[in-house]
């Protein structure tokens, strides 16, 4: 067994077997417990529990997949792993035939009769969602609406009537695979609206319970952002605040999730530098991360010069009590400014 360090992405430790293409996720400490996401565990669990599959669906970056593992670690049974995929097939799910197998028998036992037979066989392998079926494993199906509705169709039989269509060709010659009892399925799904989603079919998701997912509260991604950085707290708070604020802003179709901050709180760790205005480490990192636009915040019809994400920094930074003077045109920011704009400065609220 082969230790794989996702925890970066997924919050989890994530064990894959390398003999049977599974993977064991366990729980991480950078894994963050709050009162919202242990309501979605335990209402995910039920629903396994009752022998439901259950679609996590939601904006990008709220965290479905990482709650997928977590909620799958718990139920503490091997998982086996799908990505969504606009070329996936019926076959990558359940198995194909790879080749052929080819067998030559000589006889020579009586020494003046030469007898030779050959054999032509198919070599079928079983795919993902029939090895899950088979042997009870948890499906986690991530981004399952990538893929084309009609690749999914042979999740309904499994999630009805709890038996997989297999073709003939399958090694035990049986045409169909009673679905173990310990199967489960979890699936996750971004928007349609997404780019390279598809519509999901009606009838497979009538065979789901769906948890929407929305936003997280503002302490649950403080709490994220300082475990998966090691960030200060009071950085962490800034840094969240100013990604959430800019996420409601819409500037133009850019909304930063969590992510987001992630990032530019892992960055600030690194080079040891603040969530401070004074700080140019600061200034560029938010930049960098956050820049959606060339649009420039207007007071009274005229132009500052001050970018919407400067404008949010210099906000924020004030309320948090620290300075907040702009530092426009700092090292990396790819703007030209006048001396009048650098000395812009944001007037008191209130």
């Amino acid at each position: 067994m082969t230790d794989i360090d996702m925890k970066e992405r997924l919050a989890v430790t994530v064990r894959v077997q390398p003999v049977n293409d599974n993977v064991t996720p366990e729980p991480s400490e950078e894994f963050v417990t709050t009162p919202h996401v242990q309501e979605l565990t335990t209402r995910a669990l039920t629903y396994l529990e009752c022998g439901y599959a259950i679609h996590f669906a939601g904006q990008a970056g709220t965290g479905k997949s990482t709650l997928a593992y977590h909620v799958a670690a718990k139920r503490g049974r091997p998982v086996t792993l799908i990505h969504g995929d606009d070329e996936f097939g019926s076959s990558d799910l359940v198995g194909r035939d790879t080749g052929y197998r080819k067998s030559k028998t000589v006889d020579n036992y009586i020494h003046s009769v030469l007898r030779t037979e050959e054999n032509l066989d198919t070599v079928w392998v079983d795919n993902r969602l029939t090895t899950a079926c088979q042997n009870g494993y948890t499906l986690i199906y991530d981004e399952f609406n990538r893929s084309r509705p009609e690749a999914n169709n042979a999740l309904l039989s499994v999630l009805e009537e709890r038996i997989l269509n297999l073709p003939g060709l399958r090694r035990s010659g049986a045409g169909y695979l009673e679905v173990h009892p310990e199967f489960r399925a979890i699936f996750t799904s971004n928007p349609e609206e997404y780019a390279g989603v598809h519509k999901t079919q009606d009838a497979l998701v009538d065979r789901l319970i769906t948890i929407r997912i929305g936003g997280l509260d503002q302490e649950t991604e403080t709490r994220i952002t300082m475990a998966r950085s090691g960030i200060a707290r009071e950085d962490a708070e800034i840094i969240v605040e100013i990604v959430r604020e800019l996420r409601e802003a819409s500037v133009g179709s850019h909304r930063p999730t969590l992510r987001a901050s992630i990032a530019i709180a892992r960055i600030l760790d690194h080079r040891k530098a603040h969530a401070s205005m004074d700080d140019p480490v600061f200034q560029w990192v938010c930049r960098d991360v956050l820049y959606a636009d060339t649009a420039k915040v207007t007071r009274d019809g005229h132009s500052t010069g001050i970018s919407e994400v400067d404008e949010i920094m210099a906000r924020v930074c004030a309320r948090s009590g620290r300075r907040a003077r702009a530092f426009v045109g700092g090292p990396g920011s790819g703007h030209s400014q006048g001396k009048e704009e650098n000395q812009w400065q944001l007037p008191a609220e209130g």
